[in-house]
């Protein structure tokens, strides 16, 4: 990685985030590009380090061996009509991060024979904390995946997936997943408040609670389920609580939503791919 230059189309908030992990983890800014129609986005960017900027997508893939197209999905088919010949002529590795996007859909966009992997990182990797799943086509070659793979790792965890579709799976649990903590947070924080604390009193405890749970979570050799009977003591309030989840159905709603993500990903690949 250290002889790598990358170049990101697109300056929007993943860019930055990335850009900043990358720079964080020691790799130097001077090594990386960015375009975006944009000002403001790549005055952002270079708030967060001092990297080369352009103006044209087709002057940055010049430059770079990476490629890392941070555009939005409804947009990425003109994105990669317009840079095709460059990337035909350069053959830069080329990781998407657009939801929806299908590799065979973006490889016929740019050209194809085209070394594409697919991210689906989520919001958490703003504050370096993401989970992110990642796909390579069959152009991809072994020093191409871990180059993606560093790169994402920048920003929390990554992990690859066996096949595309699999990415629906991913985008349902870990893509969308912040924002069902998040719920569950607000959930807690609104009955904290209405048990008489106040709001900032259930708001830090909320979050400390989830930020405990996670981390337990994490250093634990045994899985989620045994962490829960742990701390749920027969007869006490925990055991109270869960009961009640249970018997409304938490787990079965639970499994319906992550569902309708994932056949909402796959509608919407399908969607894209017409336009």
């Amino acid at each position: 990685m250290s002889t790598m230059r990358i170049g990101f189309i697109g300056g929007g908030n993943m860019a930055s985030s990335i850009i900043g992990g990358l720079v964080a983890s020691g790799f130097a800014a001077e090594q990386i590009w960015a375009s975006d129609p944009n000002a403001d986005s790549l005055n952002k960017l270079l708030a967060v380090a001092p990297v080369n900027t352009a103006s044209d997508n087709n002057a940055l893939i010049t430059a770079v061996d990476i490629v890392i197209l941070a555009v939005k999905p409804q947009i990425m088919k003109i994105v990669a009509g317009d840079i095709a010949a460059s990337v035909q002529d350069r053959k830069p590795l080329v990781i998407t991060i657009a939801a929806g996007v299908t590799s065979a859909s973006l490889d016929g966009w740019l050209g194809g024979n085209t070394a594409i992997v697919r991210c689906m990182p989520n919001t958490p990797a703003l504050v370096r904390s993401g989970a992110t799943g990642l796909f390579a086509n069959t152009e991809v070659n072994a020093t191409q995946r871990a180059q993606a793979e560093q790169i994402l790792q920048a920003v929390g965890l990554a992990l690859w997936v066996d096949n595309e579709a699999q990415l629906d799976a991913v985008t349902a649990l870990s893509g969308s997943g912040p924002a069902y903590f998040f719920l569950v947070m607000e959930a807690m924080q609104a009955k904290g408040l209405e048990m008489g604390l106040s709001a900032e009193v259930a708001k830090q405890l909320t979050l400390q609670t989830a930020l405990g749970a996670a981390q337990m979570a994490l250093g634990s050799d045994v899985d989620a389920a045994e962490l829960r009977r742990r701390v749920t003591s027969p007869n006490g309030t925990t055991e109270r609580a869960i009961n009640i989840l249970q018997a409304g159905g938490l787990e079965a709603l639970f499994d319906q939503a992550l569902e309708g993500a994932r056949l909402r990903a796959e509608e919407l690949a399908i969607e894209l791919d017409g336009e």
